[in-house]
């Protein structure tokens, strides 16, 4: 019976304690001890904070997803307890929406502005701290408030995010990681696509890197409990796992990732275009398209740090990749340290002997020596300019770098401005610079600047991940330029406030994703011009999309804020809008030099979070007491996660009438913060107490 009840709720149970059994002597004297251990073991039971519903509910419209997630916890001890509420969520998520129930009383969450100053902190100092979530890509929830005895609380979190296609498939993933066991547990997913639901699927869960995670008994399909019903545009997927199938998958109650992917119908090559009350988002993903010569240079760290397993698995996915390569690309390689070694010191057409050759220079490379980042780019810049200058290339073709590191810069040029300028005036906006960043001492945000800057992409490799699967699911995603130079035009007299229309290459698998605000709401219809170029030929494309007129009752900022209860707003293009613009904003706000402009960037993206509840860098989130909103202003306000940096700050309120079921009044302890991970790690915490 205690067995069984001690793995129902998920606690370890001492594993000391029958082997002890067996070597006493059965005697009362030596048996009488085992009882206050039995009855602590059940106060522990009766005492620990019980999490009694854990939910989530993600409703997706045209690849924008909107989630919800509620927790109710109830503390059953005989004295006060603190409770915590956590949630890994996507590192490009906004959070718009935080609640806390503690009783009967009610604090809700407002986003309010940061002052300059805090602003600029995030930007110096967000790297200099690796994030410890244990997962990549992802950041960190937390908030816990101590209740009173018997007490109850409940915590709701909102969130947005714009799901990326990858590799043919957009990937919606919700961390079900409750920490314990829980009676009433259920995800629910809904997905709205008017232009064809293709290729749905539910992944086994992806279980955390963290100790104590579980693994279920079938890992080849949807997990345990889950159903999936779907029609031509319309899917739901439920996630109802009893108690006795989440302890089967792990009895921590750390479940893992529920990983959801589909594509969409894609009948038109111009892509799909959606206008909905005065606004309008434009996807485009072509496909049947022969793919573009690369040109590439890779570029390894070679140096001491990457001895070990670090290099023996990044030889094996280069050794891969190579053969992965086309007839028609041409490559070279470069390991560098505290020196730059070229293989060739030209790029080489793609023939069987070429690949032998450079598989064997590959396996040769030892770890050596420091890091001399600049030059090695500097040195894979110049293989590629002088290829394209002295070769009269007659297909268009696309210049790459894959470039991979697992340090800092500290030989050569090691300081992190020049670095980014040498880099951006020798490539002369003509090479693309794909960056990986490997382990925790790595300069990830010179590797996120890099690639930003010269029209790339970024990822990074925790320590314990596998680098080679890393490096080989990174190449993939770029493997197959399809178009170069693609540019979106749309009426300058009818679009006002469009996202980025620019984009220098399209590789199959992708999305371009474009949204505006009409200037007109009446327009009959919206012109859309696409011009790019494919190998040796020009691609132009057009269409004229018809406007509905706008639907009665809606105003001009009638979508600004989400619904009340989490739900999704009516205006899922206006959302998604917005949602592009601020993240284009910040991202420029991060990377620009001058200061002026700077401010000027900083006050747009604060100003759109603001209208949009949006918790950004340039945002904050107040609790706010929903039954004392003007005492609230100084006694109980409670600052809670500020952007993705680390914020954790303690509140104690002015105490409220004590009500008949508290026997003396009750001052609420609140603390929230969010962290983040990915290209966003955190610094140092804010930590304030309000009284």
């Amino acid at each position: 019976m205690l067995l069984l009840l001690g793995l129902c709720l998920g606690l370890p149970l001492c594993a000391g304690s029958l082997e002890d059994a067996r070597t006493r002597d059965d005697t009362s004297e030596q048996v009488g001890p085992r009882v206050p251990r039995q009855a602590r073991l059940l106060q522990r039971l009766k005492t620990k904070p019980l999490m009694t519903e854990f939910s989530v509910k993600s409703t997706i419209i045209s690849r924008y997803a909107f989630t919800t997630v509620s927790c109710r916890m109830l503390n059953r001890a005989s004295k006060d307890q603190e409770i915590e509420f956590q949630m890994q969520i996507p590192a490009a998520a906004f959070i718009t929406n935080f609640t806390m129930l503690i009783g009967d009383k009610v604090y809700q969450g407002e986003i309010t502005g940061r002052e300059k100053k805090s602003g600029d902190k995030v930007k110096e100092k967000r790297n200099k701290t690796s994030e410890d979530n244990g997962e990549k890509g992802t950041d960190m929830f937390r908030a816990s408030v101590v209740i009173p005895s018997k007490d109850k609380a409940a915590f709701l979190l909102s969130y947005e995010e714009l799901l990326q296609r990858r590799l043919g498939k957009y990937e919606h993933i919700i961390s079900v990681r409750p920490q314990q066991l829980v009676g009433r547990l259920m995800v629910e997913v809904n997905i709205l696509e008017r232009s064809g639901i293709e290729s749905l699927e539910v992944l086994p869960l992806q279980h955390s890197r963290q100790k104590g995670s579980g693994r279920g008994e079938d890992d080849s399909g949807p997990p345990p409990s889950t159903v999936i019903s779907q029609n031509d545009t319309f899917a739901k997927v439920t996630f109802k796992p009893s108690v006795v199938q989440q302890a089967r998958i792990a009895q921590n109650g750390v479940l893992g990732d529920l990983i959801i992917r589909y594509d969409v119908n894609r009948e038109q090559s111009i892509g799909d275009i959606q206008v909905l009350n005065g606004y309008f988002v434009h996807y485009f993903a072509p496909k049947d398209l022969p793919p573009l010569p690369k040109n590439v240079v890779f570029v390894l760290d070679s140096s001491a740090s990457m001895v070990g397993t670090k290099l023996r698995q990044t030889k094996d996915a280069l050794f891969t990749i190579l053969h992965d390569l086309r007839p028609q690309d041409h490559f070279s390689i470069i390991g560098f340290s505290n020196r730059i070694k070229v293989w060739k010191d030209h790029l080489v057409s793609v023939t069987p002997d070429n690949v032998r050759d450079g598989k064997v220079y590959i396996h040769h490379m030892s770890p050596t020596g420091g890091t001399d980042i600049n030059g090695a780019l500097q040195r894979a810049i110049k293989l590629l300019n002088d290829y394209v200058a002295h070769n009269d290339i007659e297909d268009r073709s696309v210049s790459l770098i894959i470039f991979l590191t697992d340090g800092k810069p500290t030989v050569g040029e090691t300081h992190t401005l020049k670095i980014l300028n040498n880099t951006k005036e020798a490539a002369r906006g003509q090479i693309c610079i794909f960056t990986i960043g490997i382990g925790n001492d790595v300069d990830f945000m010179l590797l996120e600047k890099l690639s930003l800057e010269n029209c790339g992409l970024t990822r990074r490799v925790l320590e314990e991940d596998d680098a080679g699967a890393q490096l080989i699911g990174f190449y993939d995603e770029i493997r197959t330029p399809l178009l170069s130079d693609i540019r979106v035009d749309y009426p300058p007299a009818l679009v006002e406030q469009a996202t980025r229309t620019l984009f220098p290459n399209y590789f199959n698998g992708s999305e371009i994703v474009i949204a505006g605000k009409l200037a007109d709401r009446k327009v009959g219809q919206l012109h859309v011009e696409v011009t790019a170029s494919n190998s040796k030929k020009f691609v132009i494309l057009k269409t004229d999309v018809p406007v509905e007129p706008q639907r009665a009752g809606r105003g001009e900022t009638g979508s600004a804020r989400p619904q009340a209860g989490g739900t999704e707003p009516r205006n899922h293009v206006e959302r998604l809008w917005s949602y592009l613009t601020v993240r284009e904003l910040l991202s420029s706000w991060r990377h620009s030099r001058d200061e002026q402009d700077r401010e000027r960037l900083r006050q747009k993206a604060q100003a759109l979070a603001l209208a949009y509840r949006f918790l950004t860098p340039l945002t904050a989130m107040h609790l706010r007491s929903a039954g004392q909103p003007e005492k609230l202003e100084e006694a109980q306000g409670v600052s809670a996660a500020v952007g993705p940096e680390t914020v954790m700050q303690s509140v104690r309120g002015a105490s409220p009438q004590p009500g008949p079921a508290l026997k003396k009044p009750y001052s609420p302890r609140i603390k929230v913060s969010k962290t983040s991970g990915a290209s966003l790690a955190p610094t140092s915490g804010i930590s304030d107490r309000l009284h």
